[in-house]
């Protein structure tokens, strides 16, 4: 039996998500006037990179390949969702007030136990995951010590009140 590697360095983080997307404004509608991030630099009509906070880009969306085109049809491969982390509670309620604001439909919301999540689409049909951790010590625990994640209903009336 060979031993496994090594695992990855635990400071390692996924630095951005580049999408591409039928419609440049359109996305931007969703991405910078809904969710509030701020364009950092955009090329005409073809690529816009936007962040939270003055990085870089935490999301860049462009239409090299796909302006006009459709979502993937269901059943196919390629991205289910891309999970935007809220640092605080107060902060992802206040994402779902923009959310509920712009009426855009939520797929789904739920309590995983180590956080809450919200899920909806973008104007492409992306995957949108809102969510905030819940503090490490929080996070549910099996009797061998390992994570013991659920999935229960998240109640979005009481998290639009914090």
């Amino acid at each position: 039996m060979t031993e496994a590697p090594a695992p990855i360095d635990p400071a390692t983080r996924i630095g951005h998500v580049h999408l591409k997307v039928a419609d440049l404004d359109r996305a931007l509608a969703f991405y910078r006037d809904v969710l509030g991030f701020e364009v950092t630099q955009r090329y005409g009509n073809q690529a816009v990179f936007l962040s939270a906070g003055g990085y870089h880009h935490h999301i860049g969306l462009n239409t090299w390949e796909s302006r006009g085109g459709s979502p993937p049809a269901r059943g196919t491969t390629g991205l289910y969702h891309v999970a935007i982390l809220y640092p605080t509670r107060a902060a992802l309620a206040d994402a779902l007030r923009r959310v509920l604001a712009a009426g855009i439909p939520i797929d789904g919301a739920s309590d995983h136990g180590v956080s809450e999540a919200i899920y909806l689409r973008d104007p492409d049909g992306n995957g949108v995951e809102l969510y905030r951790d819940r503090a490490p010590q929080d996070w549910p625990r099996a009797a061998d010590g390992t994570l013991a994640m659920t999935t229960k209903p998240l109640d979005l009336a009481e998290l639009a009140e914090a």
